[in-house]
């Protein structure tokens, strides 16, 4: 089974106000927005939020099959609000990193965050086969399997390898089995991907945020970010935000930070931008 990993509710009681990241503020100080950069959110959806103005190009539900974009879970609108939510409903209090992305929808968990390996390698063939058309450069996968079964696990990471080797650059989530070693969920335990942990979730009774090594012996997380009482959009009403903890808010985070990049130096590789994270490999 292919899911993100929910956090208890408990650890979601004060939000923190995403302005007040460094890596938001960097991005600011640049005017920054990663404008006409396309990321691609492999999760339960999106519901269409003011914050995200007219950005979504795309909806795709390989769950149901419909066609209008819909979220009955939150965590992918949530996941996209942080990387390229605009903070319009907030007057700019929870803009996200990089507002100015373009957002393609691919629809692979159902109501409950949970799905199949199927749904998640037609997706990545999907975005393969459409990234130009689009303008996809960035994968933002904010979920991961809990599967022991390493037949699993060798799908995923090929399905999202055969992505980055068609030259985009995946960002995928540490999950939320931590704060034990060998705790990696796959696809974020690929050698190829940008794998993010949670620096505010990594020690004390709230620790959850996957490490390494990998199976292949690979040092994980390649980088960390915040992932604890993140406020963002929410389905509901067009002007909803809601607070949700995890790697998987963390993900989104780097991934608005790369649009950046991107934006401001279209060369980049995504080899370039994995061997530059400050990672001990």
């Amino acid at each position: 089974m292919f899911r993100y990993t929910p956090v208890c509710a408990k650890q979601c009681v004060k939000a923190y106000d995403n302005k007040k990241y460094a890596i938001e503020a960097n991005v600011m100080e640049q005017r920054l927005t990663g404008k006409d950069i396309g990321i691609a959110y492999l999760d339960t959806g999106i519901f269409p939020h003011i914050d995200f103005d007219d950005r979504i190009l795309v909806f795709r539900d390989f769950i149901d099959g419909r066609d209008l974009p819909y979220d009955n879970n939150g965590h992918g609108t949530h996941t996209a609000g942080i990387a390229a939510g605009s903070g319009r409903a907030g007057n700019g209090r929870f803009r996200g990193v990089a507002p100015g992305t373009s957002i393609i929808s691919l629809k692979v968990l159902d109501q409950y965050g949970n799905g199949q390996k199927e749904d998640v390698l037609r997706a990545l063939d999907w975005i393969i086969a459409n990234r130009e058309r689009y303008g996809i450069r960035i994968v933002n996968i904010s979920v991961g399997t809990t599967e022991k079964d390493a037949r699993i696990h060798k799908a995923l990471t090929d399905g999202v390898e055969k992505v980055w080797d068609a030259g985009l650059v995946v960002v995928a989530a540490a999950g939320n089995m931590g704060p034990k070693p060998g705790s990696i969920t796959a696809p974020g335990s690929s050698k190829k991907v940008i794998t993010v942990g949670s620096c505010d979730l990594l020690e004390g009774r709230s620790a959850i945020s996957g490490r390494g090594p990998t199976a292949e012996c690979v040092c994980k997380p390649d980088i960390v970010a915040p992932g604890n009482k993140i406020m963002s959009c929410v389905p509901g009403k067009p002007y909803s935000y809601g607070v949700k903890s995890g790697t998987s808010m963390s993900t989104p985070l780097v991934t608005g930070a790369i649009a950046c990049a991107l934006e401001k130096n279209p060369a980049l590789t995504n080899t370039c931008l994995l061997y530059t994270s400050p990672s001990p490999r």
